[in-house]
């Protein structure tokens, strides 16, 4: 077996063609890769996934790249040339899923539409991403993940009251469409295998990917005419909860979220009587007087030195963490025990460390991850699995439906 996995993992077995650009459609079938799918990415032959030439580099190579593309294939095909076209119909007809994230509309202009699909198998899941859906009066719109974030809700109540919207440090919109797009796939897969022995088309949106996970916002407008506003740190769940100066710099975060709770940070800090005052006594009353318990606690941690401090919260079971930094993660012994950090042999650029597969499965866990695919990596491999003979290869790198000159390595 030639998959880059070798494989190992639950999805071993599982066929998925990835058409994808950027991160949302790409992360889904890299979440699939990671168990055991075999992936191959189709990508255009001249430049291929505009991922390759996004920052950090190192020797001219994407370390984002290298993170969000491991464990696939690369197959280059020009699907706007018949012959491009002709192929991919192939791969097709021996997978279980396509995902694109073209604008809608695209694929069918490409004479690869969902119903082209299942012309050649039946059984094939189409999973399409894009930023507003393949219906309604915003669907040809243009989406990214900050688009999504904006459109979905997150954004307007992301940040302080006084200052403008924050976008989240990472594309969560992307990486949460990612999600919603690997489980959507495995449910039309468990669907067509228990039940209807064909596929179907999946329509999701990026922007509805943020909009399911804004908590009870449309249902507190619907019933209470309540328009949240951006609130800074805080949040119901959490009073007194903030994310607080530490003696050194750093900021220590914590969350109480029930009185029993309350209680025990009120005798870590030595003043159990604070538990007692009426303005204190329950969630909602401490709620209402956020500013004044948050100070409290604010005065006691910047009291505290940093280590003892966080002895003290673990002994008495409150939850909280110091919001780490990277380099503070990578020397965590937590992290390494639990082996979130895993290391990928590049053929170029050596080690490189990255965040490890998970969750963690008991009977089928994931194999050694592989280093992200270079251009057209496995244009030999996979097209001369469909009976593509030498001379073939070398018309159609010379027609530019493939990539000019099939990668080292890859002879048979």
């Amino acid at each position: 077996d030639s998959h880059p996995t070798g494989g190992g993992g639950p999805l071993q077995g599982l066929k998925v063609l990835d058409l994808c650009t950027m991160i949302a459609g790409p992360v889904a079938c890299t979440l699939l890769a990671d168990f055991g799918a075999e992936v191959s990415k189709v990508e255009e032959p001249r430049a291929g996934d505009p991922m390759r030439h996004i920052g950090p580099f190192v020797e001219g190579e994407s370390l984002w790249w290298n993170v969000e593309a491991r464990n696939k294939k690369s197959v280059t095909l020009d699907l706007k040339q018949p012959a491009g076209r002709a192929l991919l119909l192939q791969l097709v007809a021996q997978a279980d899923a396509v995902v694109e994230n073209f604008r809608p509309g695209a694929m069918a202009r490409l004479g690869l539409a969902y119903e082209d699909l299942k012309q050649v198998n039946p059984r094939i899941v189409l999973l399409s991403i894009s930023g507003f859906g393949q219906t309604g009066p915003y669907a040809a719109r243009a989406g990214y993940d900050r688009i999504a974030q904006a459109f979905g809700g997150l954004l307007h109540i992301s940040g302080f009251p006084d200052r403008p919207p924050v976008r989240p440090g990472v594309a969560i919109a992307d990486y949460q469409t990612a999600l919603f797009g690997a489980l959507s796939l495995m449910m039309a897969l468990h669907h067509r295998d228990a039940h209807s022995g064909i596929g179907q088309h999946i329509d999701l949106a990026l922007y509805e990917s943020v909009y399911r996970f804004t908590d009870v916002l449309t249902t507190a407008y619907d019933r209470l005419g309540l328009v949240r506003q951006r609130e800074g740190n805080q949040g119901r769940a959490a009073a007194p909860g903030d994310h607080f100066p530490t003696r050194d710099g750093r900021y220590l975060v914590l969350t109480i979220s029930h009185d029993a709770m309350f209680r025990r940070l009120c005798e870590a800090m030595g003043t159990p009587e604070l538990a007692n005052l009426d303005r204190y006594a329950t969630h909602e009353m401490r709620w209402r007087n956020l500013a004044d318990i948050n100070r409290v606690v604010g005065d006691w941690i910047l009291s505290q030195d940093v280590d003892a401090l966080g002895r003290t919260l673990e002994a008495f079971g409150l939850a909280y963490s110091l919001a780490l930094s990277i380099d503070a993660i990578c020397a965590d012994p937590h992290y390494r025990a639990r082996g979130n950090i895993q290391t990928v042999e590049h053929p170029r650029l050596g080690t490189l460390r990255m965040q490890g597969v998970g969750p963690k499965f008991s009977g089928s866990p994931a194999a050694a991850m592989k280093a992200a695919p270079s251009l057209g990596e496995h244009n030999r491999d996979v097209l001369r699995s469909l009976g593509v003979d030498e001379p073939t290869l070398v018309q159609l790198a010379r027609d530019g439906v493939i990539s000019s000159a099939p990668a080292t390595g890859d002879a048979p």
